[in-house]
């Protein structure tokens, strides 16, 4: 899907229905369910499909109930690595094994079949474009966006801009369009709330940091999730997951959703961190001195517990991770996106077949995301396992001993329960009473 400048230049149209900025798993999700209906969609991005991603790649069942809706699921089951349980490891190095329906797929892959998906539904995708400012009306509400190429098409890395068809305009300047709703998709990065006027607060609540290792060896030994709570790692775990074709996604993630750690994400220099967990966990330790990198270690932010944006205001709703859509404690965020996706096209599609007012569809979305938040909230008081590894030391010495233990945690992974009903004063009494 690599863009000509000046042909995605003049394949941008001026106006459309609804205008998606971000084309990930919250973007995609929402266009998709909006092209559906017979809205004119115009999905844009700062960057061509394929692209890469920097996540931990785990779908868990909220991601596969909700490809499941978008229709994608088998299409993604076909191409991800399949696997029947997470394997917890506490700081003592003790381990249990949390049976869920899983699989791991590369976010390349991954969001280039949702985007995909998008076009088939009959949304427009326009690439690579990055949002540079809101268009208002007098009024204020926001009436449709300001474009400037990205990366290449935008005369960057050398490369100077060129005439568009017919001379009129060259390639690197900024284009408007005009749309009757705008939706910000645009991820953890916080310049695409701040141009929407709606973001609350710059700074991540979390930063992960991966790369992907070839190790053929390994496939026996490594078929499933490994996540691993050690004391140098915190307040956050490391992980090893296993892709397809003996390739591995290993990385660290640090979540502080409250900001109440000594050791706050801008305090800590990731790499030193990931060392730590290859230096404490046999198997990433194996994968490291026996393994080729695929792909170097790269790091990014993320944005948690539903905080940190308005979500909405005339002319334009937030959703996914600008939304804070991932998850504290456990990092996960792929499915939460497309979930916020998903409710914003709900809201939408109500909109426009009800003739909702704007303040009306503002508090419809916000409703829906109401929903979710006490999950959010109780998976943040589950944080607390990331800033004392020793409660998850805890757990998994019971659980190596309780089915009935072992059940609750596979409850909380396929979301029948969440993590606080097990990290709580009255959870941990129970621990040593069962």
């Amino acid at each position: 899907m690599t863009t000509d400048p000046a042909a995605a230049f003049a394949a941008l149209p001026d106006a459309c229905d609804i205008l998606v900025v971000g084309a990930g798993p919250a973007g995609s999700a929402c266009a998709i369910e909006l092209a559906r209906v017979g809205l004119d969609v115009l999905l844009v991005d700062q960057h061509d499909f394929p692209r890469d991603k920097i996540c931990g790649d785990g779908l868990i069942p909220d991601s596969h109930a909700a490809l499941r809706r978008l229709g994608v699921l088998q299409e993604v089951l076909a191409c991800a690595q399949p696997c029947t349980h997470v394997r917890a490891f506490g700081p003592s190095g003790l381990s249990v094994d949390v049976p869920g329906t899983l699989a791991v797929l590369p976010r390349r892959e991954l969001d280039h079949i949702l985007v995909r998906a998008a076009q088939r539904a009959g949304a427009r995708l326009a690439t690579p474009w990055k949002l540079a400012a809101m268009l208002r009306d007098e009024s204020g509400r926001v009436i449709g966006v300001q474009l400037r190429p990205a990366g290449e098409a935008a005369g960057e890395a050398g490369a100077g801009p060129g005439p568009a068809p017919g001379g009129a305009r060259e390639v690197g300047e900024v284009r408007e369009v005009r749309a009757r709703h705008v939706v910000i998709a645009t991820g953890a990065s916080p310049q695409g709330l701040v141009a929407s006027g709606l973001c609350e607060r710059r700074e991540p609540s979390a930063m992960g940091l991966r790369g992907y290792v070839h190790h053929p060896g390994l496939r026996a030994r490594i078929p499933h999730l490994e996540v691993a709570w050690y004391r140098p790692v915190k307040p956050g775990y490391g992980w090893v997951f296993p892709c397809p074709g003996d390739v591995y996604n290993i990385g660290v993630g640090i979540i502080d959703s409250r900001g109440s750690s000594a050791r706050t994400v801008r305090d800590l220099n990731l790499r030193e961190v990931f060392d730590e967990f290859v230096k404490l966990h046999a198997p990433a330790r194996e994968l490291m001195n026996g393994g080729t990198f695929v792909s170097p270690l790269k790091g990014a932010p993320l944005r948690t517990s539903l905080k940190g944006a308005r979500v909405s205001a005339p002319g334009i709703l937030v959703t996914g991770e600008a939304a804070g859509s991932t998850y504290s404690f456990t990092g996960e965020g792929i499915g939460k996106a497309m979930e916020t996706g998903l409710l914003a096209a709900d809201a939408l599609r109500a909109a426009r077949e009800q003739g909702l007012s704007e303040e009306a569809l503002g508090a419809l979305y916000a409703q829906g995301l109401r929903a979710l938040k006490p999950k959010f909230d109780l998976y943040e008081k589950g944080n607390r396992v990331n800033h004392h590894p020793w409660l998850g030391d805890l757990l998994i010495r019971r659980a190596r001993k309780s089915q009935r233990l072992r059940n609750r945690m596979a409850a909380v992974l396929e979301e029948r329960a969440t993590p606080a009903q097990l990290i709580t004063l009255r959870g941990l009494v129970k621990l040593f009473i069962e």
